[in-house]
């Protein structure tokens, strides 16, 4: 597959045409998206006519974006006018959205071709990619493993060279995650530093738009179109969007990696190796390791699910047949009219809907909702102690490796338990990428993963650049 970079460069310089390019991805999807299921809607007709616009823009001798003639495939929750958002739930089965997300603005500003809308966990709850209602997503390096979730179908796209670069939403590692189990590159930058305007919420304090790309720099070059403020998302931040790509250092001389304390506990013997291994390139490399404590990450996780599951009830409210979602017309009265409208929400948003709803009652509120935000503002002073001592941090991306479809089906806590080391991130706003790093005893990819304080997306950027050219 080609990269990022590589497209660019053909595509400016005149070697491909986009619709050239366009039709070879076209050809990877239809002989693989059968067997994988990343994709529920391909934009053939839609993205063929972009890439020949592009071609004309080119032979105009216009000048061409940062993106030009690339490729990208979007989750199904980013609006793209006069295309269906379906959050891969039935309960929006037919929406069409009548407008277009910031994040895809930009790509089309930058002369990227959306080639279609990717598989994903139902409004974007689960770490498995199992809970669509167009069915789960299979793992391109091993078809009887789970690709991760929410985002796995933009995962298994990048992972299966169906395309080249993808969006994903991440509220608990639904970027990272999946890029680990694919053995891809996924970054979800700080919290407010790519607009969330036109996404389709499930916790709108810690949602955040990501990106799935086959390396770092790739990820690196689209994380640059796609950052910035954007005056219709109040909490998209006003700050310089430096040119990542440019920024990658000679070496990593003087640059502080902390390692959090008992992080590696109880951890999978391969991945514990391969964090170590990880923790020694980068000091080969010049790094310096720092030993550092964040005492409150582990309650991360609790905290995550009452605050995110909070969010959702309120959300997910609009989806009650009157203002958005699905209508039962043939309901007798008001109440069995609300019940029957609610009824297509599949078990895991319902569970997590009345979780939600558990922890925002009267009686409840003091002793979950509240003080889980208590332990959210711990949690974030931990990490900010930490970025005064260390530039990074390194941890695991996940808990395992991939693990088989169904395998934790009767074990929701083991799912929730998916995200340990990603839900810190978004529980402490920080910007985080996982990167592949080698494999465990059954080939399965293993991703280790590194945070960085917000605004500095650069820093884990250049880090996760020198360990994956180190391989």
């Amino acid at each position: 597959m080609m990269t990022v970079d590589q497209i660019i460069n053909a595509f400016k310089s005149g070697e491909k045409s986009a619709e050239e390019i366009t039709r070879g991805f076209l050809d990877v999807i239809s002989q693989k998206n059968p067997e994988i299921n990343a994709f529920v809607e391909v934009f053939e007709t839609g993205s063929l006519a972009r890439a020949k616009e592009l071609d004309q823009k080119r032979a105009r001798g216009e000048k061409l974006g940062a993106l030009a003639g690339v490729p990208v495939a979007i989750k199904d929750n980013i609006l793209f006018k006069d295309h269906k958002a379906t959050c891969c739930s039935k309960m929006l089965e037919n929406y069409v959205a009548s407008y277009t997300s910031t994040v895809v603005e930009k790509l089309l500003a930058a002369d990227a071709v959306i080639i279609g809308r990717t598989n994903m966990d139902e409004f974007a709850m689960g770490s498995t990619n199992q809970t669509s209602v167009y069915g789960p997503v299979k793992n391109p390096v091993d078809v009887t493993r789970v690709p991760g979730g929410s985002s796995g179908g933009s995962a298994a796209a990048v992972a299966a060279g169906m395309v080249p670069l993808a969006l994903g939403t991440d509220t608990g590692g639904s970027v990272r995650q999946p890029a680990g189990f694919c053995g891809v590159v996924g970054i979800k930058p700080g919290y407010g530093r790519i607009s969330r305007y036109g996404v389709i919420a499930f916790a709108s304090s810690a949602d955040q738009v990501g990106v799935l790309a086959a390396n770092v720099k790739d990820a690196a070059l689209a994380l640059e179109v796609l950052a910035g403020k954007d005056v219709h998302d109040s909490t998209s931040l006003e700050a310089p969007v430096p040119a990542y790509a440019q920024l990658f250092s000679r070496d990593l001389k003087g640059v502080k990696v902390g390692l959090p304390k008992g992080f590696l506990d109880g951890l999978a013997d391969d991945i514990k190796q391969k964090m170590d291994e990880a923790a020694a390139q980068l000091q080969k490399q010049g790094a310096e390791l720092v030993e550092v404590d964040v005492p409150h990450a582990k309650y991360a996780a609790p905290c995550y699910y009452i605050i995110t599951s909070a969010e959702a009830s309120s959300n997910l409210g609009r989806y009650d047949g009157i203002r958005y979602g699905y209508a039962d017309e043939a309901s007798a009265d008001l109440n069995s009219y609300y019940e029957n409208s609610r009824a297509p929400f599949g078990l895991e948003v319902k569970k997590r809907i009345i979780i939600g709803t558990f922890a925002l009652t009267s009686k409840n509120y003091e002793e979950c909702f509240l003080k889980a935000m208590k332990v959210r503002e711990l949690i974030r002073d931990d990490f900010k102690k930490a970025f005064e001592k260390v530039d990074v941090l390194l941890t695991p991306t996940s808990p395992t490796t991939a693990f088989k479809l169904g395998q934790h089906d009767e074990d929701p806590l083991a799912l929730y338990l998916a995200d340990l080391y990603t839900c810190q991130g978004n529980i402490g706003g920080l910007a985080g990428v996982s990167v592949p790093f080698g494999k465990d005893k059954d080939g399965l990819p293993v991703g280790v993963q590194f945070y960085g304080p917000i605004l500095q997306e650069e820093k884990i950027l250049n880090v996760a650049y020198h360990l994956e050219k180190g391989l």
